[in-house]
């Protein structure tokens, strides 16, 4: 019997203006766990946030140029960019909106589960979802 590679996507590059307040909004605003914070020289750094400490990560890389600054908040051209899954939507929901994230829209009832639209802080469009159990 051959062992089986398996693979499976770590990370996910997030565009950001800033580290340090890209940082406060995923860990202070969504829960998320700061994962890693590593200066790699002069001002750029490897920052991974994630909402556990196992599973895909977002790694938080500061544009450097103008047209990555351009892309800041809009890395899937207006369209849901992520999918932040969770085993209690209405606990979550309650508690980002009460601090502070913008919902696009009330949650709603898809034939999958329960869903809202929300931004992070630079305007990237996140689906908060609970998935029915099948």
């Amino acid at each position: 019997m051959t062992a089986e590679f398996q693979q499976q996507i770590a990370s996910i590059a997030l565009l950001v203006a800033d580290y340090d307040e890209a940082i406060a909004f995923y860990t202070q605003k969504l829960g998320f766990s700061l994962l890693e914070d590593t200066p790699l020289g002069g001002d750029k750094r490897w920052v991974r946030v994630a909402p556990g400490t196992a599973g895909t990560a977002l790694l938080l890389a500061r544009a450097s140029t103008p047209a990555q600054l351009q892309q800041v908040g809009d890395q899937a051209a207006g369209r849901v960019f992520l999918f932040l899954q969770t085993k209690d939507f209405w606990r979550d929901y309650r508690q980002m909106q009460a601090k502070g994230v913008h919902f696009h829209e009330a949650p709603r009832e898809e034939a999958y589960g329960t869903v809202a639209v929300f931004s992070d802080l630079y305007g990237n469009k996140w689906d908060l979802l609970q998935l029915k159990p099948t």
